[in-house]
């Protein structure tokens, strides 16, 4: 008898931590009202953004950044929130929204940025808090691609321990609040202005923290953003064990404004010619070579 009512109990008993489900709310019973400082709207020659502001609730934590649709979360602290973004060419619309128990309020501006289209941009998120989803990029070189089979060693590869690209690309550190190594939603972003022809590979590393079992990484990649060429697409694979190294999306630049973008497991094998023709092996390459994590079941083919 007694055993039975000790496992009952047990089974009753919450756990001390509970897993997080979904992206918390605050506590506040009233609407919260967010204040945007920045951007004021009007016109900028700016190359990247500032968004920031503050709420009356400060118990929000993380709020919601829309950016031309695109959608982030972002650490606030003590009710105020702050990060710079790349800006688009043109109109950029920001929406900053915050949810607690009485719903969901937002304020939102329209800022007009006076500068060249951003060939390349990539912002990566997860919608846990206290999770690494690190983004890693791999950019070509001239050894990269022989007679049309892509080695993945001879990549260029770009992330958090090495951020700094052969070809000019711009890769951002994850900030949180002054300091650039907490766990947490991201954005990690990477931004190239003038990206050289070929292919590119856009991944992700999982690290979860605490009593994180899993996550969602969300992409958003944009390609000559702002003209006739433009290419967007947003990618969301669910991250449940450590230290694996998930492709995202693969990218190939053809030059004069022209890209093409492959997600495997979401699009046919692409058939322009200029594709190498290796790269899931490329893939599980990458993977198993020491460069941020083992290989998830074949990754990048796995059904998301």
């Amino acid at each position: 008898m007694l055993t039975a009512f000790l496992a009952l109990l047990l089974t009753q008993t919450p756990p001390a931590h509970p897993r997080q489900q979904g992206v918390p709310i605050g506590k506040g019973t009233q609407l919260a009202k967010v204040t945007l400082t920045a951007p004021t709207g009007g016109w900028t020659v700016d190359r990247m953004m500032l968004v920031e502001g503050s709420l009356s609730d400060t118990t929000v934590d993380p709020v919601v950044v829309s950016i031309n649709g695109d959608r982030y979360l972002m650490r606030t602290y003590n009710g105020r929130f702050s990060r710079k973004f790349p800006a688009a060419s043109g109109k950029n619309i920001v929406t900053v929204m915050a949810t607690n128990k009485a719903g969901t309020a937002r304020a939102q501006v329209t800022a007009y940025a006076q500068i060249p289209p951003v060939p390349f941009k990539v912002i990566l998120t997860s919608d846990t808090e206290g999770v690494y989803t690190d983004l890693h990029l791999y950019e070509p070189t001239q050894e990269s691609l022989k007679d049309g089979v892509l080695d993945g060693t001879k990549m260029a590869h770009v992330y958090w321990a090495d951020t700094a690209s052969p070809s000019g690309g711009t890769f951002f550190l994850n900030e949180q609040g002054g300091d650039f190594d907490q766990p947490a939603y991201g954005p990690y972003l990477y931004i190239h202005r003038a990206p050289p022809k070929g292919v590119y590979l856009v991944a992700t590393n999982y690290w979860p923290s605490g009593d994180k079992a899993h996550t969602v990484a969300t992409l958003n990649l944009a390609l000559f953003e702002g003209t006739p060429g433009e290419v967007r697409r947003r990618v969301s694979i669910p991250l449940a064990t450590p230290g694996t190294t998930r492709v995202l999306a693969w990218v190939n630049i053809l030059g004069a404004n022209q890209a093409e973008v492959y997600v495997p497991s979401q699009d046919p094998k692409p058939t322009h010619p200029s594709w190498p023709g290796n790269l899931e092996e490329t893939a599980k390459q990458i993977s198993s070579n020491g460069d941020g994590g083992g290989d998830e079941g074949g990754g990048e083919y796995e059904g998301e």
